[in-house]
């Protein structure tokens, strides 16, 4: 409403105050977010009337990643609003435009957080993953076209529904160390499609984790990709018998992989501890000779 009143302002000034105040509101509303600056470049543009549609004076519109659309008036081409992009609900609002290809307009008010006004964005019609011809998974139709637009290809997707792949490993453990008693967790994400499936191991030891240990828990749940499973690896009360390398291992018909990392326990009295510095590697040829065994 407040860019309503101000380009109105506009049209009724004086033609040197008009202009002045002109400069002033294209810098002001450039510095705004993008999913804001459709609806003041399509006042100053359009200003109250359509008048009578000569194609000739249309300009053509250049770099749109989700499609044209036409105008409010039904006249010209103007780039359809991306995903996440704020939009008009319907066809007596023209504010902030329509949504491109493949998308709608919808207001969701569940994903709001308190005292936040809701405002209705672009959400892809079609929420199926695609694959693409690179063999990549796409989390919808939308962004496949986003990306290619972008790249400038016209290309078409190898198929709906996520790649098949091996297992790719997108958040590895990372090295920590702790004081006797304390409790440590080494976090693992994986993505792939089919599901993976998700393990803990020691090094040196032949069964995976948790085993017996009544101090030691895994806990596995899909997320937070579309087509991905996280692994935590909780060990309470870490003791100086629990130091040394653990492995998250994943593996579906595709393939297998795994990532490691280290925990060095120390001893709380400070006289006792020693840092040499070394950092033990882990071979993939370890884990290999490792499962031969099991």
């Amino acid at each position: 409403m407040f860019i309503i009143g101000l380009c109105a302002f506009h049209l009724k000034m004086k033609p040197l105050v008009s202009t002045t105040m002109l400069m002033v509101l294209m810098q002001v509303f450039q510095s705004l977010p993008t999913l804001y600056q459709g609806s003041w470049q399509r006042f100053l543009r359009e200003g109250d009337n359509c008048g009578k549609c000569d194609l000739e004076l249309c300009s053509q519109p250049e770099n749109c990643l989700a499609g044209t659309v036409l105008d409010r008036c039904g006249c010209c081409s103007e780039c359809g609003n991306r995903e996440g992009q704020i939009c008009d609900l319907d066809g007596n609002n023209h504010s902030y435009g329509q949504c491109g290809k493949n998308l709608e307009c919808i207001l969701n008010t569940e994903v709001m957080e308190y005292g936040e006004v809701p405002e209705p964005q672009c959400v892809c019609g079609s929420p199926e993953s695609v694959c693409g011809p690179e063999g990549k998974t796409y989390e919808n139709i939308c962004q496949f076209n986003e990306i290619y637009s972008q790249k400038k290809i016209n290309v078409s997707i190898k198929h709906k529904g996520p790649c098949e792949s091996a297992p790719v490993i997108s958040l590895a453990p990372e090295d920590t160390e702790n004081f006797m008693g304390n409790d440590i967790i080494f976090r693992c994400e994986v993505s792939a499609y089919p599901i993976p499936h998700l393990e803990w191991k020691k090094k040196g030891n032949k069964i995976f984790l948790p085993g017996d240990d009544a101090h030691i828990s895994i806990q596995v749940r899909g997320g937070p990709q579309k087509h991905g499973m996280t692994a935590w690896l909780q060990i309470q009360g870490i003791r100086k018998s629990d130091e040394g390398v653990y492995i998250c291992h994943t593996r579906n018909k595709y393939g297998t992989t795994y990532a490691s990392a280290r925990l060095k326990v120390i001893n709380p009295d400070p006289g006792n501890y020693y840092d040499s510095g070394e950092k033990e590697e882990y071979e993939s040829g370890d884990y290999e000779e490792e499962n031969k065994l099991i």
